[in-house]
């Protein structure tokens, strides 16, 4: 009765990777538990989320070949909009969020298009909203910028516009940090960059003041909602960024998150699904209104006192 903060499964946003193929369900090294899918396996997938009373998925696509350009991020027969219809069709109740970034589809692994060794930003926003509008158009309920680039969303919120697709939300990653926990994740996505790092348009890890500058300005340029990633080490950001906005926050336990609490539980360590809920209450009780989380069907199962 005088609990003060109820985390819910309605809270949580599962993230799912999808590559082309059928009958596809391959186990991710780093990620126990966490699986790359075919369009197919995928919807089994969201129906077992749908089930437990997860709302809403967040899909990243691991393209056929990459390019310097990206190019499948955002052609409309690529692999994320061919899997947002099949899932639009098959559970249509779920909130689809697309990831817009190029770093799955680049063969450079960089977020966007390179110049002289160093990501050009203004020739890589025109493409974010290009993939932005694909998205959309195959049924995206929100769009979800995770590049960094200066004035993407921006760019994003006019193109949804001029295509007649301003229904559509912008969830931005606003205080995105350049973080050691990302690591399974470039496993999952293929998406390691062959040369250097993405500290240059990644935020610095000490820098707490920065993270407010960067969703004020997102929040100007139209997004809807804004995310603060990673978030156990950021709780302190989530706070802050809850104690200045008025719209949803939402907050992304990482692969890096996931991958500790799995390894220890897999040693008998911890309890793992009691640290699942645990952990992702902490992200709540800090102001999060949403939480991404690759744990989200155990914690549903947990707090439905399920194993």
């Amino acid at each position: 009765m005088v609990r003060e903060t109820e985390l819910r499964a309605s809270d949580l946003i599962l993230p799912l990777f999808v590559e082309p193929g059928k009958g596809i369900r391959r186990q991710v090294a780093s990620m126990p538990g966490v699986f790359n899918h075919s369009v197919d396996t995928l919807i089994d997938e969201a129906r077992r989320a749908q089930d437990l009373g997860i709302p809403a998925l967040l899909l990243f696509g691991i393209p056929g070949q990459k390019d310097a350009v990206g190019s499948e991020g955002y052609h409309e027969e690529g692999i994320v909009p061919t899997a947002l219809r099949a899932l639009r069709e098959a559970v249509p109740e779920m909130v689809l969020v697309a990831d817009v970034c190029l770093c799955e589809y680049t063969d450079h692994g960089q977020c966007g298009i390179l110049r002289a060794g160093d990501v050009d930003n203004d020739r890589t926003i025109p493409l974010l909203a290009e993939a932005a509008s694909t998205y959309a158009k195959a049924g995206a309920d929100i769009v979800a910028p995770s590049d960094m680039m200066d004035g993407r969303v921006a760019a994003i919120r006019e193109r949804l516009a001029r295509d007649g697709l301003g229904s559509t939300s912008i969830m931005s990653y606003a205080a995105k940090y350049a973080s050691a926990f990302y690591g399974p994740f470039r496993d999952a996505a293929q998406s390691a960059p062959k040369e250097g790092d993405r500290r240059g348009y990644q935020m610095d890890p000490a820098n707490g003041r920065e993270a407010l500058r960067m969703v004020r300005r997102d929040l100007e340029e139209g997004a809807d909602m804004v995310m603060v990633k990673p978030a156990l080490a950021y709780l302190d950001i989530v706070r802050q960024v809850r104690d200045v906005v008025d719209v949803p926050v939402a907050a992304y336990s990482v692969s890096g998150e996931y991958a500790m609490i799995e390894a220890a539980a897999a040693n008998g360590w911890i309890d793992g699904p009691r640290a699942v809920v645990e952990a992702l209450t902490s992200i709540k009780r800090a102001g999060a209104d949403l939480i991404i989380s690759y744990h989200a069907a155990v914690a549903a199962k947990a707090l439905a006192g399920r194993r």
